[in-house]
């Protein structure tokens, strides 16, 4: 049976900023997001400290500290990755009992379908969502493929966004094959049919899609109902026509 579900706690006239992008790595039973290989790859690749993968307090504690607020999300890419993913209830819980910082999203495996979208109304009903994680290198699977458009179909009617990884990953990097992660099926084109089939879903592009920036600005300037966001990368790092589009046509279309 689920416990409470999630209300907004935030006082968004008071946050700095709300930070759409933030990834919960380990859950209130220690169970973490990736396999240990996956763990130590991500942490070379990112020059993490032992034990910086990050719980839902942490993270709360973290922004709370620096007066702003989070979207927090898991990934179920069990058939993709074949791990089960650290426990979107238990993200819920730790977002419930810190919603003055934290806005909980869900995730579902593309490859369950039927079951898939059952899990859509099931975290927005039983347990107050307000959207939904996508990752198809680590899910495997192309988004415009047809079978998964039920899924698109109850997030839609649920009317909330759905974020998907693009481009590059850091997931898997410096591994022989990549860990089995393939960089194609987050090719940003996937999502124009996607965007065009379901114009009434909101979708956001998560982080600057090397090496498919050009058709990521193009998208985003082309369908009102796409947003791209710049998580991931320092400024400094930036593609230069991201930061010419992001000042320009997308400057309402850019989250953080």
């Amino acid at each position: 049976m689920p416990g409470e579900k999630y209300e907004y706690g935030i006082d968004f006239g008071r946050v700095a900023a709300i930070d759409i992008h933030t990834h919960v790595e380990v859950d209130g039973h220690g169970h973490k997001a990736y396999d240990d290989e996956l763990v130590d790859a991500v942490g070379k690749y990112f020059r993490m400290g032992p034990g910086a993968l990050s719980s839902v307090d942490a993270l709360a504690d973290e922004y709370r500290r620096h007066n702003t607020a989070a979207v927090v999300f898991t990934i179920d890419a069990r058939t993709g990755m074949r791990h089960v993913p650290n426990s979107i209830e238990d993200l819920v819980a730790g977002a419930i009992r810190n919603n003055d910082v934290l806005i909980p999203f869900g995730s579902v495996d593309p490859w369950h379908e039927r079951r898939a979208v059952h899990r859509v109304h099931e975290l927005v009903r039983d347990y107050g969502v307000k959207g939904f994680k996508f990752h198809p290198s680590m899910q495997a699977f192309e988004p415009n493929d047809r079978r998964f458009y039920p899924i698109y179909e109850a997030i839609a009617e649920a009317a909330v966004p759905a974020l998907f990884h693009t481009g590059q990953t850091g997931i898997g990097a410096g591994l022989p094959g990549g860990h089995r992660i393939k960089l194609r099926y987050s090719d940003p084109m996937l999502l124009d049919d996607v965007a065009a089939d379901f114009p009434e879903l909101t979708i956001v592009m998560a982080h600057p899609a090397v090496p498919w920036v050009d058709a990521q600005i193009s998208i985003a300037s082309h369908k009102s109902n796409v947003y791209i966001d710049l998580s991931g990368w320092s400024p400094k790092y930036f593609p230069p026509q991201l930061v010419h589009a992001a000042g320009r046509q997308l400057r309402t279309k850019v989250l953080f």
